[in-house]
């Protein structure tokens, strides 16, 4: 599982970069995405990647996604989101600190996932019959 941290200037452009990562970037949002602090997210922001910020974010969320660290680079870089989206590794020191943020963090508003909360399973009738088909592309985030 992948740490990602999108700031921004807006809730919008949050909402936005989760929608085109998930639908674009095929990523699987593992838990909710969760408020972190604007300012918070910009210190950490600078110290991985070791310089000032050119911008300062007025809103920043966080969330775990279910593909790994280096898909989920690979996969953000091909869809350009509208705003800051960082994947926060485990080699950082602010991996740590921002993991436990997130415990005590509250919901961000505003998202619902796009795809299936039924596991991908469609349930269909034809004359009479019940079947049930697995397609393993719609998926959703779990409540972890």
């Amino acid at each position: 599982m992948a740490l990602i941290l999108i700031r921004g200037e807006n809730n919008s452009k949050l909402l936005n970069a989760i929608a085109d990562m998930e639908r674009h970037g095929n990523l699987n949002l593992a838990t909710k995405p969760k408020i972190i602090d604007a300012k918070f997210a910009d210190s950490l922001v600078e110290k991985i990647l070791n310089s000032k910020l050119r911008t300062s974010s007025k809103v920043a969320t966080a969330f775990f996604v279910k593909e790994d660290i280096t898909l989920s680079i690979m996969q953000i870089k091909k869809i350009h989101p509208p705003a800051h989206v960082v994947v926060v590794s485990d080699e950082y020191d602010v991996f740590n600190q921002l993991k436990d943020k997130l415990n005590n963090a509250p919901d961000f508003k505003g998202y619902y996932s796009h795809k299936a909360k039924n596991g991908g399973k469609i349930d269909y009738k034809l004359k009479g019959k019940v079947k049930h088909i697995e397609n393993k592309k719609i998926n959703s985030y779990s409540n972890k």
